[in-house]
């Protein structure tokens, strides 16, 4: 494993977590866009309450312009995607131009999807994107740490969201068991007590999702 800066460790990192934060709140928003958009006020607050963001917005129509697509709303999922995109391109001489790419080609399909009427097929082509950017970060970065960052950051996000969307207990199991087996070869400083604790509240009948959102939060020293 090559000695990586601190500064990079971080990138790859939260290049993991705003990855996975688009996928997953981009996916949500498309399988719930029909139905928010038609029951007003309530569907996309719910929508809010779920990921405990702000709900900023005046209307249907002002979220629906807005959380996709809004430079100046720090949680949407343009947002995310920018952030993203920053880091993999700091990243570039880590992670690969072929790499890099997928990630832009997701900046330019939700580009296009703002400026569609009927936005679900470029939002489904930034899903494949991140979808591809995952396999290439396998099949193409050699350095094993850097995948593992990257990974690392991907399962805490999920994780978290997991949480937040109070997913069930065979879902929350399988992505902590995945962040255990890996978190130890990456070189980040974590929480072995925090560890601990997400592996016995995965193993509950029912999850403590309250309790899973606040230990994946202070896992990372």
């Amino acid at each position: 494993m090559g000695v990586k800066s601190v500064e990079n460790m971080d990138r790859l990192y939260w290049l993991g977590r705003y990855s996975e934060r688009v996928y997953t709140t981009l996916k949500l928003y498309g399988e719930k866009f029909d139905s928010m958009i038609e029951e007003g006020t309530g569907g996309y607050d719910e929508f809010c309450r779920s990921l405990d963001i702000p709900n900023v917005y005046s209307s249907a129509e002002d979220f629906r312009k807005k959380y996709p697509f809004g430079p100046e709303d720090p949680n949407s999922i343009y947002s995310n995607l920018t952030r993203a995109y920053d880091n993999a391109i700091e990243l570039r001489e880590e992670i690969g131009s072929d790499t890099l790419s997928y990630i832009q080609m997701a900046v330019y399909e939700l580009n296009k999807a703002a400026a569609s009427r009927a936005p679900m097929i470029e939002f489904q082509a930034v899903l494949d994107d991140i979808l591809a950017f995952w396999g290439i970060v396998d099949d193409m970065i050699e350095d094993e740490a850097t995948r593992n960052i990257i990974k690392i950051g991907k399962r805490v996000e999920r994780i978290d969201l997991y949480g937040r969307l109070r997913m069930d207990r065979v879902s929350m199991r399988r992505e902590v068991h995945r962040l255990t087996g890996r978190i130890g070869r990456t070189g980040l400083r974590y929480s072995e007590e925090a560890l601990k604790r997400l592996n016995e509240l995965a193993e509950q009948p029912q999850p403590d999702h309250v309790s899973i959102v606040w230990e994946i939060e202070r896992l990372l020293e």
